[in-house]
């Protein structure tokens, strides 16, 4: 799936990329849109989460099977320089996860469903080339701090009564590239970024033998977004 991901952002730059090299001098849309001290927007897109598991011993791997989500947010940008910016990017995640445990001949005790919905609140900085025509790359990275409102924290039960439980407040780094298209009324960018869990996330049961959770040493996520982004 994240090589669907990659080709279909692929296409998308390259149609837009290809228009813009055959043009040797185009008429320059939005000239004075990044002289702004302050910029705004919104994003929608898509995502892929997974997590990364380490382990105490070698007792079998958890499968993750995944799904695509979706994201919405805002964007508030300011401009430091021509080629810096700083942008803080708050939004809305949702995404799914489907766990399986090894040693377990029960579905019913072997799958544990987790889905999730993300409050983001990313800090991140943008490094620009010089505009190119109607068109920018750039690479942007940086920290991020989420809410996780489905992380079944607060609950009493865990997975010997059927519930995966994380820790609501997580942390990560995110790292990506994207391309800002300067159209005739707004600037379009496309982007790919990669989030990696920098906390574990996994709250363990109560029994420290749990053959769910016993033999984790921890549970980062791990995920792919991909954004489109209107300014």
């Amino acid at each position: 799936m994240k090589i669907k991901f990659f080709l279909f952002l692929g296409v998308i730059l390259c149609g837009f990329a290809s228009r813009a090299q055959f043009n040797e001098k185009p008429v320059l849309n939005l000239e004075n849109e990044d002289k702004h001290p302050l910029n705004w927007g919104y994003y929608l897109g898509f995502n892929q989460y997974d997590f990364k598991f380490d382990y105490k011993n070698d007792l079998g791997d958890v499968l993750v099977q995944k799904s695509i989500g979706f994201n919405v947010g805002l964007i508030g940008e300011f401009r430091i320089n021509e080629f810096l910016d700083l942008r803080f990017e708050p939004g809305l995640t949702y995404t799914s996860r489907l766990l399986g445990f090894p040693g377990f001949t029960s579905e019913n005790d072997a799958i544990r469903e987790v889905k999730s919905t993300y409050v983001n609140f990313p800090l991140l900085l943008k490094v620009s080339t010089k505009r190119l025509g109607n068109w920018k790359p750039f690479l942007i990275s940086g920290v991020s701090s989420s809410l996780n409102l489905g992380s079944n924290e607060a609950s009493l039960d865990d997975n010997s009564g059927g519930t995966f439980r994380m820790k609501k407040n997580t942390y990560a780094y995110e790292m990506g590239f994207g391309i800002e298209f300067y159209t005739e009324y707004f600037k379009f960018t496309p982007s790919i970024r990669g989030v990696f869990g920098l906390t574990d996330e996994l709250i363990r049961d109560n029994d420290p033998n749990s053959p769910w959770t016993g033999n984790i040493e921890s549970m980062k996520t791990r995920g792919l977004f991909v954004n489109f982004t209107f300014e």
